[in-house]
């Protein structure tokens, strides 16, 4: 097949009708110069098309390769946008997934509904990642490579590419005298893709030279195999999942065979946005916490999160920043938003139960967090309870409670979150006010 624009326009056709903005991965390399300049010759789409430029800032030439792609997008007259991210290691993190990581949260973030989101890896890449993937001990999903569409937060990433050879890809930017970025890293043989790409890959090639024709197909072979497993594993997963809770029902996982608990637990890692585990944490997941006892509290930590079990649901919970719990926070009444910082924002509205609208706008709010020892009597209920008594009684896991925000007035416990309200404060038919709490889902509740 021919690489033109007609070509990619065809590609597009299935996505690209109802999509309000075409996002480009664009690095100033080859791979995703060729695919910016083919898109700027599609008519249809060219005003939908937004180069994006993650700039990491591990390299010195990240600025002049940000200024080199603004002069491309003017001189092809496309939108261009630069987005500056931290792509730092964690502890335990290649540079590669780092700087990996750090970009797909990037474009989550830019993405709205309908919006496409589009890389520039070919076949050779595809070859590369199923060849690591072999390497890495992977299963079907790995060896599966990378799909030619997937939803992606809002929208869809789409790599029109893929069945589009390296050589290829160099005739045309030759052909249109294109000017592209080397990155010097991606000589350096430290990193496993490059050593692969630089070493082995030819000396496989010699041998068979249509090795990256015939890999594709495998993974293809491979990707429909882990279509139908997943299928039936999704169904099943459905019927143990508590979309509230966002977690599985721990007894009717057990009564499945090892195999298909295995097969559950990846559907609902990758349900909640979790990377597929590895073996020794699949193990650990089934044998530490799904055999633990009810009032155990055993954790697996697993790709920024970690796995608990509370009483019989298996939970996954972000690793974040927890808030500063010894801080007070003072909300002006007359505000109806508040920001918690590092545990999402309060609100209010206006409801015919709740707190009362006089008291709230005449008291002096603030907002606190648990330290231990503090009681709320609740309406209809007789005497003071105490909030472990409270959080056990209502299902609350050990890890969420602390995060709790605590709404005093005058300086006494008005309500916990949006779940409860004091009887001294409570109020109904009459205009009140209802707190709502919207959690952040980067912070370390589920």
């Amino acid at each position: 097949m021919n690489l033109t624009a007609a070509y990619i326009h065809t590609q597009l056709i299935p996505y690209c009708a109802t999509a309000n903005n075409i996002f480009v991965g664009y690095s100033g390399g080859i791979d995703s110069h060729v695919l910016l300049h083919l898109l700027s010759r599609v008519p249809e789409l060219k005003s939908k098309i937004i180069a994006v430029y993650i700039h990491h800032g591990l390299q010195a030439e990240a600025d002049a390769w940000a200024i080199h792609g603004q002069k491309t997008a003017q001189v092809l007259a496309v939108k261009f946008q630069i987005i500056h991210v931290n792509a730092q290691a964690k502890s335990g993190e290649s540079p590669e997934a780092a700087a990996r990581n750090a970009r797909y949260q990037a474009f989550k973030k830019i993405l709205s509904d309908n919006d496409l989101l589009l890389f520039a890896q070919h076949r050779d890449d595809q070859l590369e990642t199923v060849l690591l993937q072999l390497f890495r001990g992977a299963g079907l999903k790995g060896l599966s490579g990378m799909p030619v569409m997937i939803n992606f937060a809002l929208g869809q990433l789409i790599r029109p590419l893929l069945d589009i050879s390296r050589q290829q890809i160099e005739c045309y930017a030759q052909q249109n005298t294109l000017q592209w970025i080397e990155d010097p890293s991606n000589q350096d043989r430290q990193f496993d893709r490059n050593y692969l790409r630089h070493e082995i890959i030819p000396l496989l090639e010699q041998r068979w030279p249509s090795l990256d024709k015939t890999v594709a197909r495998t993974a293809q072979h491979c990707a429909d195999a882990q279509a139908l497993l997943s299928t039936s594993a999704k169904q099943k997963m459905q019927l143990l999942f508590d979309t509230e809770k966002q977690c599985l029902a721990i007894t009717a996982l057990l009564e499945h065979d090892q195999l298909t608990q295995q097969s559950i637990i990846r559907e609902w890692l990758d349900y909640l946005g979790a990377r597929m585990p590895t073996q020794k944490v699949l193990a650990a997941i089934m044998q530490d916490i799904l055999l633990a006892r009810i009032d155990a509290n055993p954790v697996v930590v697993h790709d920024g999160y970690s796995v608990h079990r509370y009483r019989d649901e298996l939970h996954l919970v972000p690793v974040g920043n927890k808030p500063d719990l010894n801080q007070v926070l003072v909300w002006d009444s007359q505000h109806e938003f508040l920001d918690l910082p590092d545990n999402g924002v309060l609100q209010i509205k206006t409801a015919q139960q709740g707190i009362a609208r006089h008291i709230w706008r005449q008291g002096v709010i603030q907002i606190k967090y648990r330290q231990g020892g503090e009681k709320m009597t609740l309406p209809k209920r007789s005497g003071q309870h105490s909030l472990k008594k409270l959080y056990q009684e209502a299902g609350i896991a050990p890890w969420q409670r602390d995060v709790l925000p605590l709404i005093y007035i005058d300086g006494k416990l008005a309500a916990i979150a949006n779940t409860w309200v004091s009887a001294e404060f409570y109020r109904h038919n009459e205009t009140c006010i209802q707190l709502i709490w919207q959690r952040n889902t980067d912070a370390y509740l589920s």
